[in-house]
C-alpha cells in the first residue's frame, strides 16, 4: 500500500481512483446498490461510494480486505462495506441483489471458470440491472512479459504459468508463481450471454491507464502503451451487459 502505484496519500485527500472507461460506463450511479467482484483493498470501492452509491466489495484476500475496511474508516466513510470470500462461493455469503455488479482491470485472469463466473454476476443481478466490465484485452497476455514475442494462445487452451514481478515500485525484485488463464472475448461474452445477460456496449481501447506492463511509454497523460507498438495494440476492453431477467 505503501507503493506510489496506488497514491493512497492522495486518495485520502479525496482523489477518485476510478478512470474515464469505466466512469463513462457507469453513468450516474447516485442512489444505485453496486457489487463490486475482486475488490482488491477497496479503493474502486470507496470511489463509488463516495458517488452516493451503496456499495459491497468483495475479495477473497483477507488481507486486502482488512485494508479495504481501514481505507473506508479512514474517509469515514459509510456507505460501502467488503466481504471476504471467493468469487464462486459469493452466494453462500451473501443474499441481496444489485442495480450494478462490476468489476475491473486484472480480475477475470485469475477465474478458470467463466462459465461458473457469469453464473455468479447474473445471480446478483436485479432484472433490468447492468454489469460493466472492464478489463485489460485478452491480446495483451498473449505476449511475452516484455511484449518481444507472441508467447500464449489468444483461446484459453490451458493455464499460464509463470514467474512474474510486482507491477508497483519499490518492489521490482520481487518475484512470484504465477498461474492464470486467458479469456478470449468469445469464452467471456457468451458465458454472460447463456447466463441470461444481454450486450449493450462494447469498447476497445489502445492504451492501459495504469503503468503495469513492461516496455511502456506515457503517450499522454495518464495513457500508457507499449513502446514501439504506440497505437497498434488493443490493451483495454469495457463492456456493458443487461438483465434480461
Amino acid at each position: 500500500l505503501e507503493s506510489k502505484f496506488y497514491d493512497v496519500k492522495g486518495f485520502l485527500e479525496g482523489r477518485n481512483s476510478l478512470n474515464s472507461i469505466e466512469l463513462n460506463l457507469l453513468g450516474d450511479i447516485s442512489g444505485k446498490s453496486i457489487l463490486h467482484l475482486q475488490c482488491h483493498f477497496g479503493q474502486d470501492s470507496i470511489s463509488l461510494a463516495r458517488t452516493n452509491a451503496r456499495v459491497v466489495g468483495i475479495d477473497f484476500s483477507d488481507k486486502a480486505i482488512e485494508a479495504a475496511k481501514n481505507l473506508a474508516a479512514q474517509v469515514n466513510q459509510t456507505n460501502v462495506r467488503f466481504i471476504c470470500c471467493d468469487v464462486y462461493n459469493l452466494p453462500n455469503h451473501l443474499d441481496e441483489k444489485f442495480d450494478i455488479v462490476f468489476t475491473s482491470y486484472g480480475t477475470i485472469g485469475w477465474l478458470p471458470d467463466m462459465n461458473k463466473w457469469a453464473q455468479v454476476v447474473s445471480h446478483f443481478l436485479q432484472p433490468g440491472g447492468s454489469f460493466i466490465l472492464v478489463e485489460f484485452h485478452p491480446v495483451v497476455w498473449m505476449f511475452d512479459e516484455k511484449f518481444s514475442q507472441v508467447q500464449y494462445s489468444y483461446f484459453n487452451k490451458e493455464p499460464i504459468c509463470e514467474v512474474v514481478g510486482s507491477y508497483t515500485d519499490g518492489s521490482e525484485s520481487l518475484s512470484s508463481d504465477s498461474v492464470s488463464w486467458n479469456h478470449n472475448f468469445g469464452e467471456v461474452i457468451q458465458s454472460l450471454i447463456k447466463s441470461g445477460l444481454r450486450l449493450k456496449m462494447f469498447q476497445e481501447f489502445d492504451y492501459s491507464p495504469y503503468n503495469c506492463f513492461s516496455n511502456t511509454v506515457e503517450v499522454t497523460t495518464g495513457k500508457f502503451q507499449i513502446k514501439g507498438m504506440e497505437g497498434k495494440l488493443p490493451m483495454v476492453y469495457g463492456a456493458k451487459f443487461r438483465s434480461c431477467a
